[in-house]
């Protein structure tokens, strides 16, 4: 008999399929995902005068990309590696990039369901009206930021193996990033540390979301904010992607 090899178009859409299908199987944790920057949200509705819009729903699109690079994302790459999946994969006739490309392409979809919730969060609960060029932009700065999380999570399960330990290292990492970037960057933890935490994954994300949302806010500090943040993804990209093992065992 012949064998016959699928094309790489193919075989990316059984990934896809297999990947969205599993993700809808975990329902529960993506609502989890969403229901957070949610709850924030309206939670801060009382701030949005003091605060501004912007502000309020850029911190709650940051809380919400934390989670997914950090708690969707890389647990389930951890998960999976584990469980062999990978190695599995890997003996079929795909390209290895397609693999990757195809949980990635997940966590974009999340991206955008978690962007389009806090926006709709915003207008329905708070009343947080932005033009339509600050939608789009915002869509795009989403994104951008997602990006840092995502390749964080990944450096995340190239240096560690077991799952149980990435688990509690993500949970730590997101508590940390939450806690210290919000109260450091209302000023409640000192000078020096909300002068750090604008410059820190968390803060320099927060400050391109608000900044595209309300563009005509934009200035060099946000700029550089976008600079620092690409710098962020491009090195933890790199490093994750040196680092990570197909196989916990190896």
């Amino acid at each position: 008999m012949q064998t016959i090899i699928p094309s790489t178009s193919d075989a990316l859409k059984s990934l896809l399929r297999a990947d969205f299908s599993t993700q809808w199987r975990n329902r529960r944790a993506v609502i989890l995902t969403l229901l957070v920057p949610v709850i924030i949200l309206i939670s801060w509705k009382g701030l949005v005068d003091k605060l501004g819009g912007a502000y309020v729903l850029a911190t709650c699109i940051t809380i919400g990309l934390n989670a997914i690079g950090l708690m969707g994302y890389s647990n389930s790459i951890a998960r999976d590696r584990d469980k062999g999946v990978f190695q599995r994969l890997r003996v079929a006739p795909v390209p290895s990039w397609s693999i990757m490309f195809s949980r990635l392409m997940v966590q974009i979809v999340m991206i955008l369901l978690v962007t389009l919730v806090v926006f709709a969060g915003g207008y329905y609960f708070d009343q947080i009206t932005i033009t339509p060029l600050g939608y789009v932009l915002g869509f795009v700065a989403a994104f951008v930021g997602g990006a840092v999380y995502l390749s964080l999570g990944q450096v995340i399960v190239g240096l560690i193996k077991n799952p149980e330990t990435v688990n509690v290292t993500c949970r730590l990492v997101y508590f940390v990033f939450i806690m210290v970037g919000m109260f450091g960057q209302l000023g409640m933890l000192g000078k020096e540390v909300g002068e750090a935490v604008k410059w820190s994954p968390y803060g320099s994300v927060n400050r391109i979301i608000s900044g595209c949302l309300k563009p005509e806010t934009w200035n060099q500090q946000t700029t550089w904010a976008l600079l620092v943040t690409i710098g962020y993804t491009i090195v933890f990209a790199t490093m994750g992607i040196k680092w990570f093992k197909w196989n916990s065992r190896s």
